[in-house]
């Protein structure tokens, strides 16, 4: 039977980094995914932040142009407001090349992943698969997304609010679209968050997102086609259509990550934006911290060292956004909509809106580079 000091569940960008930051402690780390491919199960649009590209080091060739204006369109579509920063906010990646990079970083830093390994669960330091021998593990890191079976065996908290995505990705022709972030509120299509249309240059994204009872009543592939028939700034398909979609937890960071067998992080962990459902700068920064925690842990056995993965402390940091979360819950007709933005207008409102979308702060507040000496020293 193989051993391990780390099994990471999940080759997400959270569970990559994190396997690659262990690896690069020299714990033994093993990475499984059920998926045969990191292609395939996208459920992201690939969204990155500015703050996210100032402080992480991502490949440059994998992201879209810089993204500086965001335009906020009523239901009616009709005068849009347009935001606009001094300096790049946003850039898309590739994210099924972003992956594959990541798990290239892992392995060359001596992890090693599994792909096509489905997790069924762990018990007393045991860990099982489907179709696969067991192994056993010092410590697991659940990076298994929204409905993280991992949380529930390791008895940690679980995501419980959620919004539903659906998203169309095609290609288009090099230099026919102007780089933007057009966002549209309507709650005919998308209720209690919105539509989008963003591109990286060689694909467009379009897609939409809201609460998953109310996008069902109608069906949310309607909703989705319905959207895109006529979304603002969309260029002309060049080539095929692929499809994404899937849950995305705005209950924010959960309360508690980790116990002395396991912790979570990424979307397990709720490390998702209340309010704007960004989740790519939570997941690495999040990562950061849970490598140095599981390092020092799995290193000293000192309980002391799960302490500093506190999801409660996380939480402080976005209160507001709960707050606002749930004013986005009640915008529930289109007039009621329209009302909404016509209050962003304004030099106030259009003051929120910069600060909410262009804000230096990071969600959560955990700066990269957490490994610090006192808890381990990082071989490279």
């Amino acid at each position: 039977m193989q051993s391990v000091d780390v099994l990471v569940v999940g080759a997400g960008l959270a569970g990559l980094h994190t396997a690659r930051l262990l690896a690069l402690r020299d714990l033994k780390v093993m990475v499984v995914d059920r998926r045969g491919s990191l292609s395939t199960g996208i459920r992201t649009t690939g969204i990155f932040v500015r703050r996210t590209l100032d402080d992480f080091d991502l490949p440059d060739h994998l992201l879209g142009p810089g993204i500086r204006d965001v335009l906020l369109y009523p239901p009616s579509r009709r005068a849009p407001i347009r935001v606009t920063s001094d300096r790049d906010e946003y850039r898309v990646a590739d994210m099924a090349a972003l992956y594959e990079h990541a798990r290239r970083a892992a392995e060359s830093a001596g992890a090693r992943v599994f792909l096509g390994v489905r997790y069924v669960d762990a018990s007393m330091g045991l860990v099982r698969f489907a179709g696969a021998e067991p192994v056993a593990v010092r410590f697991i890191v659940g990076a298994d997304g929204a409905r993280s079976r991992v949380a529930r065996d390791l008895g940690l908290d679980v995501n419980r609010h959620f919004l539903v995505g659906a998203e169309i990705v095609h290609p288009i022709a090099p230099g026919t679209t102007t780089p933007a972030f057009h966002c549209v509120v309507d709650p005919r299509v998308a209720p209690g968050y919105l539509g989008w249309v963003i591109d990286d240059g060689r694909h467009a994204h379009v897609g939409v997102a809201g609460y998953p009872d109310a996008m069902r009543r109608t069906g949310i592939r309607r909703l989705m086609d319905a959207f895109a028939a006529d979304a603002p700034g969309r260029a002309v398909p060049t080539g095929p259509v692929e499809r994404r979609g899937g849950p995305i937890p705005v209950g924010g960071v959960l309360r508690r990550l980790a116990c002395p067998t396991g912790l979570l992080v990424g979307d397990a962990a709720g490390a998702v934006s209340p309010l704007t459902a960004g989740g790519l700068d939570p997941c690495l920064r999040m990562s950061e911290l849970a490598a140095a925690v599981t390092a020092g842990y799995v290193r000293t056995g000192d309980p002391g060292m799960l302490s500093r993965y506190d999801g409660s402390a996380l939480r402080a940091r976005f209160r507001g956004r709960l707050l606002l979360r749930r004013v986005f819950a009640g915008i529930r007709s289109p007039a009621a909509a329209e009302a909404a933005v016509a209050v962003l207008r304004g030099r106030a409102g259009r003051a929120l809106a910069a600060r909410i979308l262009f804000g230096d702060g990071s969600f959560p507040d955990v700066n990269p580079g957490l490994a610090d000496a006192a808890i381990d020293h990082p071989r490279h």
